[in-house]
């Protein structure tokens, strides 16, 4: 087993929590409304915000430099999905929940100066999106009736996300990690979910509550 299938068999159960919080559950059941929705792009332009001033540190390190794919980013359509959905000064109006302030800390404490670590963010974000954003993308055109404009976070034009995905596990099997250094990865990729999680449950119970009101 190469070591990307091993992350990905490791952090199976991470995986499955993060796929079925409160948020996401009620957004795919068409209980998310715009505000719902431009939440959790609040939120999210924090944590990108963060982890692609980190991408830029990392450019030129000989092992997470690979991984930093301009394509990839997605800070850009993050801010013009928010100034479609609340206008030009949306972005400016973000404020933090407790969870996401968390994660951008993690993020602050390991993504800027240690590779393995920037890269576990990097993984359980990115290839996260790629293999997530289309059933995102076809829930939000039903509940929402969005097109392109407000859903541009979930689309990446100019990447075939399975060519790219295995170029990506090409990079993980390749990565120069001995086995300490691996262990490390796999317990900060399912640090990353976690926060990632506790971020979107805090939000989930924000909107439920919105809702029933």
């Amino acid at each position: 087993m190469g070591f990307a299938a091993r992350v990905r068999e490791l952090t199976r159960a991470d995986h499955r929590a993060a796929q079925h919080v409160t948020y996401f559950d009620a957004l795919l059941a068409g209980q998310v409304d715009r505000a719902g929705y431009a939440a959790l792009l609040e939120q999210l332009h924090v944590v990108y915000q963060t982890l692609e001033e980190a991408a830029e540190a990392m450019r030129d390190d000989p092992v997470a430099g690979p991984f930093v794919v301009d394509e990839l980013h997605r800070l850009p359509s993050l801010v013009a999905d928010l100034e479609f959905l609340g206008g030009p000064e949306r972005v400016d109006r973000i404020a933090p929940s407790a969870a996401t302030c968390q994660y951008q800390a993690r993020l602050r404490e390991v993504a800027f100066t240690w590779p393995a670590g920037f890269v576990a963010h990097h993984y359980t974000r990115y290839l996260g999106d790629l293999s997530g954003g289309q059933v995102m993308v076809r829930a939000l055109r039903e509940s929402l009736g969005l097109d392109a404009d407000g859903v541009r976070f979930f689309l990446f034009p100019g990447l075939d996300p399975r060519t790219f995905k295995q170029h990506y596990r090409e990079l993980l099997d390749n990565a120069p990690w001995d086995e300490v250094e691996r262990q490390r990865f796999l317990d900060e990729v399912s640090w990353a979910y976690r926060l990632n999680t506790d971020m979107l449950d805090e939000l989930g119970r924000s909107v439920v509550r919105e809702s029933a009101a």
